[in-house]
């Protein structure tokens, strides 16, 4: 693999890690689908474990023959950009984790049916936008036995950077597309809805009702608004997680943690 190293934060090949925005990787007309970036030498192994085709490296000079080696050598002949600790924070805007990202080809969104044909328990993201907790939804989801993920379009993008070092690659272990047709889509799929909120008709999050649904979407909300009122009024039920305390609600991503391993598939 050819080792380029960079001495000017405007070296050509290089704005796919700095000048770029994940809305511009997304969007990366020359790389096909888009690109997106992969942050330490673990969530790189993920992804390529996973099939992802790796695009360019960007790796401190010091971790060419140490954290970075295994990357560099599973990559193949893909061009190695290198240099120094303080010249690559200055190019990204931040420090990178273990001294390594990866550009890699964005996947072709597949079609809702295909990521739900042999789902039993699978979550609907609404319109949570948060880096830190889209990547913990995915890693509880990989880690507590959700067969799939959708996401509606106002949600923050699986493949952020952020999000998928949160995840710790968990985002590509679980099998996810965006939603566009709402919950009825669900409905029409087969698919029994759960909507967590806070209701007068919500029903406990442990109520044995809900164990034995052989497809349940559960439906996790925004961070602070929660769910739209036509969600709610829309879904098969409504559920809600019993709180000690007076304290009202959790977090998202915790929130989520609880519901994915409560109405776990028991099969």
């Amino acid at each position: 693999m050819p080792i380029i190293e960079i001495t000017s934060l405007t070296h050509p090949g290089v704005e796919v890690f700095s000048t770029l925005t994940e809305a511009q990787l997304r969007k990366e007309h020359e790389k096909a689908d888009g690109i997106f970036i992969a942050e330490s030498p673990k969530v790189i192994n993920v992804a390529l474990n996973a099939g992802h085709t790796p695009l360019a490296l960007l790796c401190e000079k010091r971790h060419i023959t140490g954290d970075a080696a295994e990357i560099i050598a599973r990559c193949g002949d893909i061009p190695v950009y290198t240099g120094e600790r303080e010249l690559l924070a200055r190019l990204t805007g931040y420090t990178l984790t273990r001294g390594v990202l990866c550009a890699m080809k964005r996947p072709v969104e597949p079609k809702v049916e295909d990521v739900c044909r042999s789902a039993r328990r699978i979550v609907l993201i609404d319109g949570v936008v948060d880096t830190t907790n889209i990547g913990a939804i995915f890693r509880s989801a990989a880690a507590l036995g959700i067969d799939a993920v959708l996401l509606t379009r106002n949600s923050c993008d699986p493949l952020n950077r952020r999000a998928v070092r949160v995840s710790m690659g968990s985002v590509f272990l679980v099998p996810w597309t965006w939603l566009d047709n709402g919950i009825e889509e669900l409905h029409r799929i087969g698919f029994t809805t759960a909507a967590m909120a806070l209701t007068d008709d919500s029903i406990f999050i442990d109520n044995p009702l809900l164990r034995d649904i052989p497809h349940l979407a559960i439906i996790m909300g925004t961070e602070g608004e929660g769910l739209p009122a036509e969600t709610i009024a829309a879904s098969d039920y409504v559920v809600k997680i019993p709180m000690s305390h007076n304290v009202d609600s959790l977090n998202v991503a915790a929130a989520a943690a609880v519901a994915f391993w409560e109405l776990r598939s028991r099969e």
